[in-house]
Order: structure tokens, then sequence, then C-alpha cells
């Protein structure tokens, strides 16, 4: 007798796509999800600022054709476990955030970021330590989304600019800010966010104008 789906929350699943999502690498898993709640996030955000902001439609999918590129190159490298690891691009510049069981393994995550076509600089934040606990990944994802709710309805900020990382209730912080001013607008409201224990910017300013 044939089984029928398996239901999952209201969804169905067949069984054979059920067993092979379980079977693909715990990496690959990981980062797949937060593949899938970013694109969502990126996709509204540019929805809502594609009239303000002057960051076109086509740098923000070179970022996310930049980070399909690399994903991939790490998911042929099955010699490290990178489930633990963010990937955050934003027009080049890369920020790897979260962490690393050996330092053999973050050196080598570094060495495979730079394969990547569309990378034009890799920023180092990964720790040497245990992964992230069930309750703190959680935690980080309630101030991700918090966060990203202030910057995109903030109306000193331009929300599509920024791109946000959170590990460990340490928040970082990439793009370009329109002044010095949207800047410190922009960490005001990371650091207001409950639960924040950090904020580290990597986020750019404009060159001056040139005379």
């Amino acid at each position: 007798m044939r089984r029928g789906p398996v239901f999952f929350g209201g969804e169905t699943m067949d069984r054979k796509r059920f067993a092979r999502e379980e079977n693909r690498p715990r990496a690959q898993r990981s980062l797949h999800m937060k593949s899938v709640i970013r694109l969502t996030v990126l996709a509204a955000a540019l929805l809502l600022s594609a009239c303000a902001s002057s960051r076109n439609l086509d740098d923000s999918f070179a970022d996310l054709s930049g980070n399909a590129e690399l994903k991939s190159v790490l998911f042929s490298d099955r010699t490290h476990d990178y489930g633990d690891v963010d990937i955050t691009l934003y027009e080049g510049r890369l920020l790897l955030t979260g962490t690393m069981p050996t330092e053999a393994g973050r050196e080598k995550l570094i060495e495979n970021a730079w394969k990547a076509e569309n990378v034009k600089e890799v920023i180092d934040e990964v720790f040497i330590g245990d992964g992230t606990s069930m309750g703190q990944g959680f935690e980080d994802a309630r101030i991700d989304n918090a966060l990203r709710l202030k910057l995109m309805t903030d109306k000193d900020v331009v929300g599509s600019h920024y791109k946000i990382a959170v590990s460990g209730a340490v928040v970082y912080l990439l793009g370009v800010a329109r002044s010095e001013a949207e800047l410190d607008r922009a960490l005001e409201l990371a650091r207001t966010v409950a639960g924040v224990e950090k904020v580290v910017s990597h986020v750019a300013l404009p060159a001056p104008a040139k005379l």
C-alpha cells in the first residue's frame, strides 16, 4: 500500500524528500535555512525602499549571487563544519561572523572566502569556540529581526544600505551610511535593542566629494 504524504505544521513533505533533507550535512542545512530567511527579508526591504534608496537592484542581486557562489564553495569543503558561521556580503565586502571549532577551520574558511568572484574584501569576525546554543540562536534571531525593523522604519536611516549579523548577542553592521549622522543613528538603534551586549560597525562612509 502506498503511504500518503507526511504533514508538518500544515505543510506536506514526501517521505523520501524529508529523508534527503535530514541526510544533508548540518552546515549546509543551517546555512540553507538562514539563506531562506534573509532572502525573504531582503526582498521585502527592496520593495519598501526602492524609491528612496540610491542603492540599485543590480548591487543587491550581485550580493545574492556572491552569497550563493561562496556557499557553494563552502558546501564542497567537507573537512570542516561551517554550520555556525554567518556570511554577510555587501557590494563585495564579505563579513564572516560566528564560531569555528578550530583555528585550522577558520583559516580554511577565510581561504575559501577569497575564492568567490564577487568578494573584494574579507572581514574576519569569527571566534574559535563551541557552536551557538539553540537558546542563544533564538535570541540572536530576535535581536536581528528587531533591529531590521528599526532600520527599515526609521526616517533618518536608509535601511537597505545596511546588512546585519548577530552572533552571541553581538551586533555587526555592514554597509554604507550617507553621513556620520546617519551612521550614529544606526548605531544608536542597534544599541537600544533589548539584549544587545555589543555593537561592531564595519559601515563605510561615502568618500568626500572632489573639489
